[in-house]
């Protein structure tokens, strides 16, 4: 069953990599079915903070990987990462708002606001303000992907827990998500990190198991209006 339902795609990553970790696999296969694919990254390294060498190189990765993928275009919005809280709400609304408004995706994917990093609960915050239904080009459907040691890591159920209710087979591009997130060299961890080859693709295999699939990505669907042309 192809994903020609899924329309235009924006997707939403706080930081480089976490679009890989969440749905790099639906992307891959989105773009392979002809599907425009975007990303808007919310945030970048600044000093003291990060060295503007690493910063320069783990946007090279990105750029990398994007490509592999397919990505046709990234918005840049370059708030400081880590430090999100320090920026006032309303600007982080603003900017996301106007790349919302200027793709006018189908699709949106975001970070799951129960993420122990701060910054992933803003730009879901902000990204949901965005997509607030107040006009026909809102977007159609709204979920939310999981980052391996962001989304797993705070203290559910005390705090928001992510229980999917949507999968996404990737069985035949997950190798491509791999690849991609291999391209991330200054991210990548030996095996047991949870940033590492083996146990991105064993979260993918289990998550495929729980459907019958070999691999899947899952997710929380947030909100999704059928029968809209």
């Amino acid at each position: 069953m192809s994903l020609a339902h899924f329309g235009k795609v924006l997707v939403v990553a706080p930081h480089p990599d976490d679009e890989i970790l969440g749905c790099g696999g639906t992307m891959a296969r989105l773009v392979e079915e002809g599907h425009e694919v975007e990303v808007c990254l919310v945030t970048r390294g600044r000093p003291p903070a990060f060295d503007e060498e690493g910063v320069a190189r783990v946007m090279a990765e990105m750029e990398q990987a994007h490509a592999h993928l397919g990505v046709s275009r990234v918005h840049r919005l370059d708030f400081p990462a880590a430090r999100l809280d320090t920026v006032p709400a309303w600007q982080i609304n603003r900017a996301i708002g106007e790349v919302v408004e200027e793709v006018a995706p189908d699709t949106l994917f975001l970070p799951f606001v129960g993420d122990i990093h701060l910054d992933h609960q803003i730009a879901f915050l902000g990204a949901m303000v965005a997509a607030r239904p107040r006009n026909a080009s809102v977007p159609k459907r709204i979920l939310c992907y999981e980052t391996l040691s962001e989304t797993n890591w705070l203290s559910a159920p005390v705090t928001p827990a992510f229980v999917p209710n949507c999968y996404v087979d990737i069985g035949a591009t997950l190798q491509r998500k791999l690849d991609a997130f291999a391209l991330f060299e200054s991210q990548l961890k030996p095996f047991p990190d949870e940033r590492s080859l083996k146990t991105i693709e064993s979260l993918a295999v289990v998550r495929g198991s729980t459907v019958f699939a070999k691999a899947a990505e899952a997710f929380v669907v947030v909100r999704q209006i059928e029968g809209r042309s």
